[in-house]
């Protein structure tokens, strides 16, 4: 049996995000993922979360935001990169914990029992997870999903790793995290190169208001969503309102650290708050409107959003821009 980290899924405390009272539960599960591992590291995530700043909407769908690896790589020494998990994601694993490293793996959440009544032995889902303990004998994995630390056993172990898969199929998508230029230095020390970040994320925010943007698409989108049912509404609504949310959310609480170490962010801070939580009781809102033959009011429902995310977007570029 091999464990990296020496944590396990029944002692682990998880990080203090929001003081355990987030708006927004789950982000998505690569920021939740990193989000714990860099606590599980004993890091400090908030100096990162500067790339939220720069969060757009595509056109279609909102950016599925990630922790930039060179910004893991500028701001705590880890070397986050691709790498070919050739000999099958097991023997890596094993390996790799050996040689002191972390990998992330897309899995097929299907064989996490974390997600039972969700996606465990009911859907196929794409996810990622973070594994730290393996033991081959007795079929067990200790791992990193969202935003805990979990173990599988036995036949979920088996599916996690394709023992009765054909070998033809693709290979997952796996990163290498080199921890051996790890540094933990306290959070004053971070808040230049966080300061440097800001700046550059700054620099590359959205030129128009995302959610005005939203808006136009939501409303050619409403008739279709309404035929496709409550199923398709809910990948939907994980594509736009939840990214933008999350993000919003993660955006206050940099501002929030910035304001706690002298930086005049505090009430930038509490603006993106409240749109996080707008963004939700949006969601709640669509949700219902989704089931009704009513016309759907959209300034009503995202004009107060627009607006403060102009709010929220100055006060930062009066300061950083």
């Amino acid at each position: 049996m091999i464990r990296l980290l020496p944590i396990d899924a029944a002692s682990y405390v998880p990080s203090n995000r929001r003081g355990n009272d987030p708006v927004w539960v789950e982000t998505n599960c690569y920021v939740d993922l990193w989000i714990e591992l860099l606590h599980s590291l004993g890091l400090d995530y908030h100096p990162a979360l500067a790339f939220t700043l720069s969060v757009d909407f595509e056109g279609d769908q909102w950016q599925f935001f990630k922790f930039p690896s060179e910004d893991l790589r500028s701001l705590y020494g880890l070397e986050v990169a691709e790498m070919n998990p050739w000999r099958g994601l097991e023997h890596h694993v094993q390996e790799q914990l050996e040689m002191g490293r972390l990998l992330t793996a897309e899995v097929d959440a299907f064989f996490l029992p974390d997600t039972a009544g969700i996606s465990h032995q009911i859907a196929h889902v794409k996810t990622t997870i973070v594994p730290n303990m393996l033991d081959r004998a007795d079929r067990r994995l200790g791992y990193f999903h969202n935003s805990r630390y979990y173990e599988l056993e036995g036949d979920d172990y088996a599916g996690i790793f394709g023992h009765d898969r054909d070998a033809s199929r693709l290979l997952p998508y796996v990163e290498l995290i080199k921890l051996d230029g790890v540094r933990r230095v306290d959070g004053g020390e971070l808040l230049e190169p966080a300061l440097a970040l800001v700046r550059e994320y700054m620099s590359r925010r959205p030129a128009t208001n995302p959610v005005q943007r939203f808006a136009k698409r939501l409303e050619q989108d409403v008739d279709w969503l309404r035929a496709a049912g409550l199923e398709t509404f809910h990948e939907y609504a994980f594509a736009t309102v939840r990214q933008f949310g999350s993000a919003a959310e993660l955006s206050g609480s940099l501002c929030e650290w910035l304001a706690g170490h002298g930086e005049p962010t505090a009430d930038a801070g509490a603006e993106w708050i409240a749109l996080a939580g707008e963004a939700k009781a949006a969601l709640f809102q669509l949700a219902r409107l989704m089931r009704a033959d009513r016309v759907l009011d959209l300034d009503a429902l995202l004009g107060p959003m627009q607006r403060r995310w102009d709010i929220a977007m100055e006060m930062l570029v009066d300061q950083y821009a």
